[in-house]
């Protein structure tokens, strides 16, 4: 089975005019979050075993961030998941072979509307996962989607089967 963990990057500091958004850190919060985020995916027993990353910097920190909880390793940057649009984020993954869990790290709104693409076409997502993606993908969330093993990508063969907040790890504390 293969499953595919797709993340929307953590809290960042505020974007005002002139500043380089492709180069915006995470706040202490978002670090946090990333790494709260990361023992989640490893609670859930969703290791990755390979990463694929928007070249933003807040997106290679949420890797860095959330990484040491399952033993690291250096993910595939990609120029092309920097604000992807659903069908870029299609094509990237198409061009992939992977077994075992995948994380993708990008950026609103393309990595939510791919996420929702993804449970309106693969088979009978889980309810409340299903609704709380529908209603909103904030900093540092992550979908969790399982499929068939396959030699390439095919998004409708992926269910998904959770959907977690970094707001909701906070509530547990």
């Amino acid at each position: 089975m293969n499953r595919l963990i797709l993340m929307r990057h953590a809290k960042t500091e505020a974007w005002h005019e002139g500043s380089d958004d492709h180069g915006r850190a995470l706040m202490p919060s978002g670090a946090g979050d990333a790494a709260a985020m990361g023992q989640a995916i490893v609670d859930k027993g969703w290791e990755p075993g390979a990463g694929l990353v928007s070249t933003a910097r807040r997106a290679r920190e949420t890797w860095r961030h959330a990484a040491p909880a399952w033993g690291g390793g250096e993910p595939m940057i990609e120029d092309d998941l920097y604000l992807a649009a659903p069908a870029t984020l299609e094509t990237a993954l198409s061009r992939l072979t992977w077994s075992g869990a995948l994380l993708v790290i990008g950026h609103n709104p393309g990595i939510h509307e791919f996420a929702c693409f993804l449970a309106r076409q693969g088979p009978a997502a889980e309810q409340a996962a299903a609704a709380r993606l529908f209603e909103k993908f904030p900093t540092g969330c992550a979908a969790f989607f399982e499929g068939e093993a396959s030699a390439r990508f095919h998004g409708a063969a992926f269910r998904l089967a959770d959907t977690i907040r970094p707001k909701d790890l906070r509530r547990e504390v």
